[in-house]
């Protein structure tokens, strides 16, 4: 049975061509939340960390006012700073602060710095998604817009030029779009991609200064 019975091409390639606009808006949104996300951030982290390794002692960070203690460089400090804490108190009491100190800190500091990861890859699937479906969504429009010309070419029994090019060259915008969809998100995900892989870089510097320092602290302590 046709497939002009069931549903009409026309409203498949308009379903077509508004799932790309929906793709497009959803790319350009990313763009510009991840921009703003990564920028927010790495002015948050450059502030907190100049004030961190300005103190003297390492509890003094909790002291810190509100606009410095933003970012992902400040919720690792008060998640090491409130695990040293609990630590305190619990130590010999609890399952979970039984075993080596430095490495129990550590793991807790591992698994902040993940959810950080994690909060910084946020969007980034759906970037890579748009950009290998939105040239074969296009492609899916424009094949059944070359399908529904060729149905009307073969109605009207005429197969000039000007009556095969115009149906059929419309058809190829929708190939068109799609590929103009994909290259931004594309070029947005490798960009951010490489931003989270410095990011993390620097977070895990940041892990292995606070990890000394409270050592330091501990043996002092002792």
């Amino acid at each position: 049975m046709s497939l002009h019975m069931h549903i009409a091409p026309e409203l498949i390639i308009d379903g077509t061509l508004y799932t790309l606009l929906i793709f497009s808006v959803i790319t350009w949104t990313l763009i510009f939340f991840k921009l703003w996300q990564f920028i927010n951030n790495s002015h948050c982290n450059e502030r907190f960390e100049s004030a961190f390794w300005s103190l003297s002692d390492l509890k003094q960070a909790k002291e810190l006012s509100p606009e410095l203690s933003k970012g992902s460089q400040a919720r690792l400090a008060y998640q090491g700073l409130t695990w040293l804490e609990e630590h305190e108190r619990s130590a010999g009491t609890r399952l979970k602060h039984s075993g080596d100190s430095t490495e129990l800190l550590e793991q807790a500091l591992r698994v902040q710095l993940q959810q950080e990861q994690h909060a910084m890859e946020g969007g980034l699937t759906l970037l890579a998604s748009i950009g290998s479906t939105a040239p074969f969504v296009g492609l899916f429009g424009t094949v059944l817009g070359i399908m529904q010309a060729m149905h009307d070419i073969t109605e009207s029994g005429s197969t000039s030029l000007d009556v095969v090019a115009g149906p059929i060259g419309d058809a190829l915008v929708a190939t068109a779009i799609g590929i103009a969809v994909a290259v931004p998100a594309v070029l947005a995900y490798n960009f951010f991609l490489r931003r989270v892989k410095v990011q993390r870089t620097r977070l895990e510097n940041f892990v292995a200064g606070f990890l000394s320092v409270a050592l330091n602290t501990k043996n002092s302590q002792a």
